[in-house]
């Protein structure tokens, strides 16, 4: 364990943040689940709808600095795609 009081601080302020991190990047592959099993069970709407909301959650992750942004695209690109077969 760390001596120094910083260092002490350090250790539970990067906890903090990896909790964070840990929930955002949950709710992230919870909503992109949402949006596959919409697509397998062919629901156009219930997808869209599932759509909407992991775009939201992905776009957020980049801004509290959990993603990348070019990860990020690529997992919505990846979402679109299916929600768009639905529609063909």
């Amino acid at each position: 364990m760390a001596q120094i009081k910083s260092q002490m601080k350090r250790i539970i302020t990067n906890e903090k943040a990896r909790q964070r991190n840990v929930s955002i990047r949950s709710e992230v592959r919870t909503a992109s689940k949402k949006v596959r099993v919409a697509v397998e069970a062919k629901d156009l709407a219930a997808a869209e709808q599932a759509l909407k909301v992991a775009v939201k959650l992905i776009d957020s992750s980049v801004t509290a600095g959990v993603a990348k942004r070019n990860t990020a695209a690529r997992q919505k690109s990846e979402l679109q795609r299916l929600v768009n077969g639905l529609k063909a």
